[in-house]
């Protein structure tokens, strides 16, 4: 969902709550709006703290990173998939690395937050 979606279904949600039920219709939609947003900011930080908890830019196996992105994902929904803060490389287009234990790194670009490519850099065989 966009964020011009969610507040347009906020500002819905308080049109039809005044239009059913006066002003306590609108307390009770502006109530279930800011309940939806501490939820937003509840998934946001859980992601963040179990991010912080491994070394910066690892992941246990980039190959499998590889195969779950897909373009359109958010920036908090692939720290959900690494559980692990990115290594920043490059700052336009913003591009973050993880790498595994066998030096096999991702590169994941972003722009306005969300993916659009990514590349998988295989490390030297023995």
């Amino acid at each position: 969902m966009t964020a011009w979606t969610g507040w347009a279904l906020a500002v819905a949600a308080v049109a039809v709550g005044y239009a059913g039920y006066g002003w306590p219709g609108v307390l009770l939609a502006l109530g279930v709006v800011v309940f939806w947003l501490l939820l937003q900011f509840s998934r946001a930080l859980r992601a963040l703290r179990a991010a912080s908890g491994r070394p910066v830019g690892t992941v246990p196996n980039a190959v499998m990173l590889q195969a779950r992105l897909r373009t359109g994902l958010r920036l908090p929904q692939v720290l959900t998939l690494t559980h692990s803060l990115g290594r920043k490389v490059a700052e336009d287009p913003e591009t973050w690395a993880w790498r595994d234990e066998a030096g096999d790194e991702v590169q994941v670009e972003l722009r306005q937050g969300r993916v659009t490519a990514w590349r998988l850099q295989r490390s030297a065989g023995p």
